[in-house]
């Protein structure tokens, strides 16, 4: 089916709103995956007993409102109720009697579903897990899949092409048959997970082009649940490196993303808060496709770096340019810092209160690798998407100008 053409656009354009609602589904999925992993690792998940009995892997609905508030994830307790009631209503937590509808800030026990077996697997659940499972397959595997391609002239970043994704499922015994791999690839885009290039066309086996709509990877922030109504553009795979301050009333801060065209993106929350606590709820922000509520001070994405440098010139010996290596451990919801340019990029940001600056990483210092990988030739949208689908601990090599 092409959705394009006279007489098509009302079903292409119902087939778009049903994927981004799917979408926004999946969205919530993710991030409530993401801190069921984080709060099993915190160990504020457990076994507790309560008049003699035992509660296996649950949680105390003050102490999580405790964590949140500790961990930057909630301004207040009333938007940390709303974050975990936002969870309560999807079915991905529930108290653990079933005696309470709404997330409460008392000493009760609730449990994360996928934790006991009681996650509601219906078919777009389903579906939905199938498209993070493949996806983290494609991340985790060595093969040329996923690459920039163009289509009707047009160049498209981390493309698929179908015929090939069915090629590559058949390989892998993810489907039986060419016709069976080629209704995944429908169910998965018209689910949101996947999509045509230019939204033209459903999937077929052939030659056209295709991207993931979500970057399952991306680290979520739980403000995000309350603002996902608002999403109105697509995410960018580069992001969570995309940092632009912008001052709001009231003297909290937030931060604009900002593409390097001059096409501005308001991004929504993805990194902790580094002022004083009188500032209140202010942090850092950027890689949810929210729209933020405060007026934005549109900026130019202007490189700090006062001249680009070729590849050569860094590594001459004996030249004015000195190599660093950083050994970076990405909290929750990032590393801190925003990469630029090309061949070779440069830092352009630094959170101060991330984990790129504690370890010494600097504006205008030029990337060399990335976990043993040289990058000297490559521009800041390979360089984020190696560090985005990679480990938590990334090992960068930096140079910068020696200080006379």
């Amino acid at each position: 089916m092409v959705l394009e053409g006279r007489g098509m656009d009302g079903i292409g354009t119902t087939m778009q709103k049903k994927a981004a609602e799917l979408e926004r589904l999946a969205e919530v999925l993710v991030t409530g995956e993401q801190l069921r992993l984080r709060l099993h690792e915190a160990k504020v998940i457990k076994d507790r007993r309560h008049h003699l009995r035992t509660y296996p892997n649950c949680f105390v609905a003050k102490e999580l409102i405790d964590w949140l508030m500790e961990h930057k994830e909630a301004a207040d307790r009333d938007t940390a109720i709303k974050i975990m009631q936002k969870l309560l209503d999807q079915c991905i937590i529930h108290h653990v009697c079933d005696e309470h509808r709404e997330f409460k800030d008392m000493k009760l026990f609730y449990r994360f579903r996928k934790d006991d077996g009681t996650f509601p697997l219906d078919n777009e659940a389903k579906v939905f897990m199938r498209g993070q499972r493949i996806y983290e397959k494609l991340m985790n595997t060595e093969n040329n899949l996923i690459q920039t391609r163009e289509e009707e002239g047009e160049p498209f970043e981390r493309t698929l092409v179908g015929s090939e994704f069915v090629d590559w499922l058949l390989q892998e015994g993810e489907m039986p048959s060419r016709e069976e791999a080629e209704q995944l690839g429908r169910r998965l885009l018209e689910h949101g997970i996947i999509q045509h290039v230019t939204n033209k066309h459903h999937f077929v086996d052939g030659p056209l082009l295709y991207q993931f709509r979500m970057n399952f990877r991306r680290r979520r922030r739980l403000m995000e649940l309350l603002h996902e109504r608002s999403r109105s553009i697509p995410e960018s795979h580069d992001s969570p490196f995309c940092l632009r301050k912008q001052q709001s009333d009231g003297g909290n801060t937030s931060f604009l993303s900002v593409s390097p065209t001059k096409e501005i993106k308001l991004m929504v929350g993805a990194r902790r808060s580094s002022l004083s606590s009188s500032c209140g709820s202010s942090g850092y922000y950027s890689s949810s496709p929210t729209l933020s509520s405060s007026p934005p001070v549109l900026c130019n994405p202007k490189s700090v770096v006062k001249r680009q440098v070729s590849p050569e010139e860094l590594l001459t010996p004996g030249g004015p340019f000195v190599k660093k290596t950083f050994t970076i451990v990405g909290d929750a919801v990032g590393w801190g810092f925003v990469v630029r340019g090309s061949k070779p990029c440069h830092i352009q940001a630094v959170d101060p209160g991330g984990p790129a600056a504690a370890v010494g990483m600097k504006v205008c210092q030029f990337v060399v690798s990335v976990n043993g990988l040289n990058v000297l030739c490559h521009d800041y949208r390979t360089v984020s998407n190696l560090i985005l689908t990679g480990p938590r601990t990334i090992v960068m090599e930096v140079m910068e100008e020696a200080q006379v």
